[in-house]
């Protein structure tokens, strides 16, 4: 790191800007709405903000701390870390890690992201490092450079799996799972004993990925019922892991189940039957219900709302019902409805992946093949800026 001629300002600026861009990015990267060129925009954006701070040397630095000492948020954590590891400076990395520690999960995931955003050579000589330590949030660290860049660290896998700590078993089990590493399945089904319910999710999923779905469904539909925050999740796992005509009877069950109807509306896109559109329009009429059949929509048409007028950012413009709302955007019942007896998802739009879409469409080809790799689906479209 080096001094140069920097003007404050501009360097404050560049500091605040790829916290909020990444901020940003983090929110969308797995969502329904943008796809991978509209991520590759703010990709762009993020990067050149990152590269000025770097061009900025001690300055950049400096004003990176300065923002996480007023604000120590994630994104405020994700340039810190980001800057350390492209430089490679081993103290400016302790700095960030024992910043992480400070801020608990959302630090961890803070430094994971800037990890994957590290060329592969920066991290090689730190992997070995952290996963050799006896900390466990650094081998949390390790684990994740593994997952982010798909690296199989052989018979070191093994002891992560069965490691005392939670964080890192799951780390472990998670990356045997996208690897497919299934000389590791006795320690995946012991996560799905796990101690908290995302441990359980995880070794389900990597359960599902090693083609042990019979063994991970109980444990899925116990979180279904138990755990209200991971249920989401756990109903899109058990949806891709079941045959269509059972998958409807399951989700059926559920929609009957008060706790369970926003969660299993939100996911019912993805049986793939168009027949459910007149439902979903009538559900789009509940406050209770509009954002969940919002998200299901999207999930069953390949278009790119948001070059329509069928979604609104304004609960208001839905009725007094809707103001107190917080979630958009929201559809609009009536348009939905005209825009679906006159196109029905047809003629008159460029087919549309999100990254949502993008994310379960490599979930679906891992699941479907067991010696098939998960593909990383978070790839994105870069562009100059100016475009």
């Amino acid at each position: 790191m080096h001094r140069v001629a920097t003007i404050a300002a501009i360097v404050d600026q560049h500091a605040g800007d790829a916290a909020f861009l990444w901020l940003r990015r983090r929110r969308e990267i797995d969502g329904p709405i943008l796809d991978e060129t509209d991520i590759g925009r703010i990709d762009q954006r993020l990067e050149a903000n990152i590269e000025g701070l770097m061009a900025a040397g001690k300055a950049g630095w400096e004003a990176a701390q300065a923002k996480f000492a007023d604000y120590a948020e994630p994104g405020e954590l994700f340039v810190i870390g980001i800057l350390a590891l492209r430089w490679g400076d081993a103290d400016l990395i302790e700095i960030a890690i024992d910043a992480a520690a400070k801020l608990g999960k959302p630090g961890l995931s803070s430094l994971s992201a800037a990890i994957a955003r590290t060329p592969p050579e920066n991290l090689r000589p730190l992997v070995a490092k952290w996963l050799d330590t006896r900390d466990a949030l650094q081998r949390c660290l390790g684990l994740s450079a593994l997952w982010h860049h798909r690296v199989d660290p052989g018979a070191r896998l093994s002891d992560l799996a069965s490691h005392s700590d939670a964080r890192v078993r799951s780390r472990a089990v998670r990356l045997a799972g996208a690897i497919k590493r299934r000389d590791l399945l006795p320690s995946v089904l012991a996560g799905l004993d796990g101690e908290t319910p995302e441990e359980r999710l995880t070794a389900a999923l990597a359960a599902c990925l090693l083609g042990e779905t019979r063994s991970a469904h109980p444990a899925i539909d116990k979180i279904v019922l138990t755990e209200t925050d991971q249920a989401e999740a756990a109903i899109e796992i058990r949806l891709l892991t079941t045959p269509p005509k059972a998958a409807k009877v399951w989700l059926q069950t559920r929609l009957g189940q008060p706790l369970l109807r926003v969660a299993a509306t939100a996911s019912i896109g993805l049986l793939g039957d168009p027949s459910v559109m007149p439902w979903l329009i009538e559900k789009m009429r509940e406050p209770e219900l509009v954002f969940a059949a919002g998200l299901a929509m999207r999930d069953l048409i390949d278009v790119d709302f948001n070059d329509t007028d069928l979604f609104t950012i304004d609960p208001a413009d839905l009725g007094k019902a809707f103001e107190s709302l917080n979630d958009s955007p929201l559809p609009v019942a009536d348009r939905v409805a005209a825009w679906w007896d006159e196109r029905r998802g047809g003629p008159g739009h460029t087919p549309f992946h999100s990254m949502r879409r993008l994310r379960l469409d490599a979930l679906r080809a891992a699941i479907a093949a067991t010696d098939t790799p998960l593909a990383d689906w978070r790839a994105t479209r870069r562009f100059p800026a100016w475009m």
